[in-house]
């Protein structure tokens, strides 16, 4: 059977460092604590004001392709996942692959917000599964919701960080490595709870809309705490059960990087020591649609993924939407 096999990672992340100390004195109170503690979170890094997702997209591109050998040309589709694009139209995509001299390769974008990486990696393995024209494919995911932060907002500013994450698949015949199943859920009632309300159709930019900031993330109203907890345990249950395995039978997960606590209460609930979740967020902080690639090839970099490994990926973001997906290294 034909299937989908991760090639190589990539990753990059602005050269700006900004410790939590940055935002006790931005705030002018102690956020360090509660960050530390309730999120694992130690420092961040932001783009420049020269700097924009497109620079973060190809720097990931680049690593990838480099350690996979592989000319730009090769690749049949470039897809990015992200809520902060370079520009509303055209896609970010299309000015990656320009930018690549990737001239043979397709584009486009997806937004699902932070459970965006994991929407696009299911979307490219399914393209390569179901057409023999696709036998490269990269997927990012990027952020840079430093250029959407309301300076003055404990609840957002110190949270959210900038970069990028990158993979390559490749097609591959009669293999058993590669991807193995996947889910999506949206619980679109939400939709409202979270997120840039201004800048698109629904209430365009003017004078007045920038004054009152709506252009800025907002977090509207606060989400239960079990949220994620529920719905990312559900969705692993679902994809194990799909395979015949358990969830202690996973050898690696890569949850959003958002909060310490929720990951290991997902882990506890489902019977999993902590140690098999690979996390970041104590260097990068919370990447949205990055995170789990980053996440991915740090731990490349760490030497701990084995081929035959499985890899479970779990994204969550506004809309609410959330997105698994399951691996064979």
């Amino acid at each position: 059977m034909r299937n989908a096999v991760i090639m190589s990672t990539g990753s990059f992340v602005p050269e700006r460092v900004l410790p939590n100390s940055y935002f006790d004195k931005l705030l002018g109170e102690n956020v360090s604590s509660w960050l530390e503690e309730n999120l694992h979170i130690y420092e961040r890094h932001w783009c420049s004001e020269n700097e924009s997702t497109i620079d973060l997209c190809f720097h990931a591109a680049q690593n990838a392709l480099n350690k996979a050998a592989l000319s730009p040309l090769k690749l049949d589709l470039i897809i990015i996942a992200t809520d902060t694009p370079e520009y509303i139209s055209p896609s970010t995509a299309a000015v990656l692959q320009n930018k690549l001299n990737a001239k043979n390769a397709g584009t486009f974008d997806v937004n699902t917000a932070c459970a965006g990486f994991v929407t696009a990696i299911d979307i490219a393995s399914k393209y390569i599964r179901a057409d023999d024209k696709y036998n490269y494919i990269l997927v990012i995911g990027a952020y840079a919701m430093s250029k959407y932060l309301d300076m003055s907002d404990k609840k957002t500013v110190n949270l959210f960080a900038d970069g990028a994450g990158a993979v390559i698949l490749k097609a591959e015949e009669n293999t058993s490595r590669g991807f193995l199943d996947s889910e999506l859920h949206t619980e679109g009632q939400y939709h409202s709870w979270m997120g840039i309300y201004a800048g698109g159709t629904n209430k365009p930019l003017t004078a007045e809309v920038i004054n009152s900031k709506d252009h800025l993330l907002k977090f509207v109203s606060k989400f239960p705490k079990e949220f994620n907890v529920d719905r990312w345990s559900n969705t692993i249950l679902n994809i194990t059960s799909r395979l015949k395995i358990k969830p202690k039978d996973v050898d690696h997960y890569f949850f959003t990087q958002i909060n310490i606590n929720t990951i290991f209460q997902t882990l506890d609930k489902l019977k999993v020591p902590h140690y098999k979740a690979h996390t970041i967020m104590d260097r990068y902080a919370y990447t949205g649609s990055a995170c789990i690639p980053m996440a991915i090839d740090d731990a490349v970099k760490q030497n701990k993924l084995k081929e035959n490994d499985l890899i479970v990926l779990m994204g969550s973001g506004g809309g609410l939407a959330f997105a698994g997906a399951a691996f064979r290294w």
